[in-house]
């Protein structure tokens, strides 16, 4: 939790709550359903919830404004953007039902209104967001693929088009090849840790 203030500070008395209640709901609903690996729980705050602030550093959401969460697992980046950002509308959605379980149970258990979360591929989701946000699904040909068409047009943010803001790690040269307009950001250049020093917040705009 230190971490999150650190880079984070002037969270809310409930925001910070809020994120304080993350670690033992994720304890819980992982020795029940598995969707966080066991050596990874012990990290939650820093490989989960602080890489998923990491797009925060690219990117506040507007309040009224939308964004899709493509393969959130156990609600990640989804989860912990809709702390910080309690004016957006975030939906989640993932193939498998017992994730999303974990999702809707640890969004209730938080009392987050601005979560809706279903099991739902990406293709057969009608609506249309400002954002949509994942973390490392697939690779980016098949991404941008899965999520055609469900991008609003521009609404008039100045500073950035709505689009795609995606969280990749290592070399993605190749994999970018075919989107000259997508943007690197280095997760290092925000926070200091080791774990990020690979880890990058690609953005495509739509």
């Amino acid at each position: 939790m230190q971490q999150i203030l650190k880079y984070f500070p002037n969270l809310t008395e409930n925001q910070i709550k809020q994120f304080q209640a993350l670690g033992d709901l994720y304890q819980d609903w992982n020795s029940k359903i598995n969707v966080i690996s066991r050596k990874d729980i012990d990290e939650l705050y820093e490989k989960h919830i602080l890489h998923s602030l990491a797009i925060a550093k690219i990117q506040e959401f507007k309040a009224g404004s939308t964004v899709m969460d493509v393969g959130t697992g156990g609600g990640f980046p989804g989860i912990p953007l809709a702390i910080l950002f309690p004016e957006t509308q975030f939906y989640l959605i993932d193939v498998i039902a017992k994730k999303i379980k974990v999702v809707n149970a640890v969004a209730e258990g938080i009392g987050l209104k601005n979560v809706k979360a279903e099991q739902k591929r990406a293709n057969t989701v009608n609506e249309k967001f400002d954002f949509i946000v994942s973390r490392a699904v697939t690779n980016m040909p098949d991404f941008v693929e899965w999520v055609k068409g469900k991008i609003k047009k521009h609404n008039g943010h100045p500073e950035r088009h709505n689009g795609i803001l995606y969280l990749k790690g290592g070399d993605l040269t190749e994999e970018l090849q075919d989107f000259p307009e997508a943007i690197q950001y280095d997760i290092a250049d925000f926070f200091t840790e080791e774990f990020f020093e690979t880890k990058k917040v690609v953005y495509l705009p739509i």
